[in-house]
C-alpha cells in the first residue's frame, strides 16, 4: 500500500506540474502515513542525505563557477575560439560547441554554461546569418556538455550515492564529453549546409596569441583542478574549495574585473544555488530511502535483471531508455537518487565498470537538460534568444540526434569511459 501510494502521489504531483523537490518530500511523507514507518527517521535520512563530505564540493563549484562567470572569462573564451575556427565554414557553430567544452570545464553545470556562453554567442550567430533556432537549440545541448566534463556536480552526486571515486569519474568524463560535442560539430556541418553563413575573417598568429594569452588563466582552471586531484595534492572536494579561491585570485588581481563589494551578490547567488541543489538532494534521499525500506528498489532490480536476461547490451539498452525518460521529468540529481541504487547493483552484478556506468548515466542526463517539459536548458536559451519552446523545439532535431548517436557511442564502447581512469591508475 505505502508503495502504491508512493508512486501514484508523485505521478499525480508531476501533473500538477509541482516542483521537482516538493514532489519527491511529499510523496514521500505520503508513503509513511499509510505505513508502519513513522515520521522519525525523516531527520536522520535527511541530514545523512545532506552531510556527506564530498557533498562540500558542490556548493564551492557553483561558487567558482559564479565567480569565474562575473570575470568575464566566457566572453575571453569565445574570442580565443573565434581566432582558431571562426574562420571556418560553420565556424561560430564550432565556436559554440567549443567553448561550451572550455566553460564546462570551469562551471560543472549545464545551465550556468548556456547562461554565461549564450549571451553573446547566440546574438553573434544570428547577426552572421544562422537562424534564431538553431543558434538556441545549439547553445542549450551543448551547454549540456557541462555536466559530462568535469569538474562536474552530478558525477559528485553519483559517487557519493554509489561510492565510486569522484576522481575516476572527472578523467572518465572527459573523453565522452568530447565525443558529444564532435557529434554536435558533425550535425552544425550538415544542418547549415545549404545556409548562407558569414565567415569571420581569418586570425593573425598574433591575434590568436593574444587571445590565447586572455584566456589563459580560465584555460587553466580545468588543468590544476584534474592535475591536483591525480597529482595527488588535493582530494575532488579540496579541488572544489581549491577552485573558488583560484576563481577569487583571478578575478580580484588578475582579469580585476571583480570588486570586493561584488562578493557579496556572488556568495549571495551561490548560497541560493546551493540552497535549491541540497533541497533537492535532501527529499530525493528520502524518496529513495522509501523505496528501499519498502522493497520497491530490490523489486525494480529483480524486474531490470530478468528484462536484461544477464546481457550487458539489453541492460544498457533498458537503462538508456529508463534514464532518457526520466530526464524528461526529473533533474539530475533526483533522478540518480531514484534510479542508482537500482541500477547500480544490477549492472556490477553483469560486470559493468561502475565508472562507465556513472559516465552512460550522466550522458543520458544530459540529454535530459535539453528535453520537454523539464529541460532547463532549453528555458535559459529560450529566454536568452527570445524565442518560445515550441519554435526552438523545431530546431532541435538535429542535435538531438547527435547526441543519442554519441550517447551509443558511449554506452557501447566501455574504454572511451573507462581508458583514461585506467590509465591514470596504473
Amino acid at each position: 500500500m505505502s508503495a502504491l501510494a508512493l508512486i501514484i502521489t508523485f505521478v499525480i504531483l508531476l501533473i500538477l506540474n509541482v516542483p521537482i523537490a516538493i514532489g519527491l518530500g511529499v510523496s514521500s511523507i505520503a508513503a509513511l502515513l499509510v505505513s508502519d514507518l513513522g515520521f522519525s527517521m525523516i531527520p536522520s535520512n535527511v541530514y545523512a542525505a545532506t552531510s556527506k563530505f564530498a557533498l562540500l564540493a558542490v556548493p564551492y563549484f557553483i561558487l567558482a563557477g559564479n565567480i569565474m562567470e562575473k570575470t568575464g572569462i566566457s566572453a575571453k573564451l569565445i574570442r580565443f575560439a573565434q581566432s582558431l575556427v571562426g574562420h571556418k565554414r560553420c565556424g561560430l557553430a564550432l565556436v559554440c560547441i567549443i567553448v561550451s567544452c572550455f566553460f564546462a570545464a570551469i562551471s560543472g553545470s549545464g545551465p550556468a554554461t548556456v547562461a554565461a556562453l549564450g549571451l553573446v554567442i547566440i546574438p553573434a550567430m544570428v547577426e552572421h546569418g544562422y537562424r534564431r533556432n538553431f543558434s538556441c537549440s545549439l547553445m542549450a545541448t551543448s551547454g549540456a556538455i557541462g555536466i559530462i566534463i568535469p569538474p562536474s556536480i552530478v558525477f559528485v552526486i553519483f559517487g557519493c550515492i554509489s561510492g565510486v571515486s569522484i576522481g575516476k569519474l572527472f578523467i572518465g568524463g572527459i573523453i565522452p564529453g568530447l565525443v558529444v560535442g564532435i557529434s554536435l560539430a558533425i550535425a552544425s556541418l550538415i544542418a547549415t549546409r545549404k545556409d548562407a553563413l558569414i565567415k569571420l575573417p581569418k586570425a593573425t598568429g598574433k591575434q590568436r596569441w593574444d587571445a590565447f594569452k586572455d584566456a589563459f588563466w580560465g584555460l587553466l582552471m580545468p588543468v590544476i583542478i584534474l592535475g591536483g586531484i591525480y597529482g595527488g595534492i588535493f582530494t575532488p572536494t579540496e579541488s572544489a574549495a581549491v577552485s573558488a579561491i583560484y576563481g577569487l585570485i583571478v578575478g580580484l588581481f588578475i582579469y580585476r574585473s571583480i570588486r570586493i563589494r561584488d562578493l557579496y551578490r556572488i556568495l549571495v547567488d551561490s548560497l541560493s544555488q546551493t540552497a535549491v541543489v541540497m533541497f533537492i538532494m535532501a527529499t530525493a534521499c528520502l524518496f529513495s530511502w522509501v523505496m528501499t525500506v519498502e522493497g520497491i528498489a530490490t523489486q525494480a532490480g529483480e524486474i531490470l535483471t530478468a528484462l536484461s536476461g544477464g546481457s550487458q547490451i539489453k541492460f544498457l539498452l533498458i537503462l538508456n531508455i529508463l534514464l532518457l525518460l526520466a530526464g524528461c521529468v526529473l533533474d539530475g540529481s533526483s533522478a540518480l537518487y531514484i534510479f542508482a541504487p537500482i541500477f547500480v547493483p544490477v549492472g556490477l552484478q553483469l560486470g559493468i565498470d561502475p565508472v562507465h556506468l556513472g559516465v552512460v548515466a550522466t550522458v543520458n542526463l544530459a540529454i535530459g537538460l535539453v528535453t520537454p517539459p523539464v529541460g532547463v536548458n532549453l528555458y535559459v536559451a529560450c529566454g536568452i534568444g527570445g524565442i518560445s519552446i515550441k519554435e526552438m523545439v523545431k530546431g532541435m532535431a538535429p542535435f538531438l540526434i547527435a547526441s543519442f548517436v554519441a550517447l551509443l557511442l558511449i554506452t557501447y564502447i566501455e574504454p572511451l569511459s573507462t581508458f583514461l581512469p585506467n590509465f591514470m591508475a596504473s
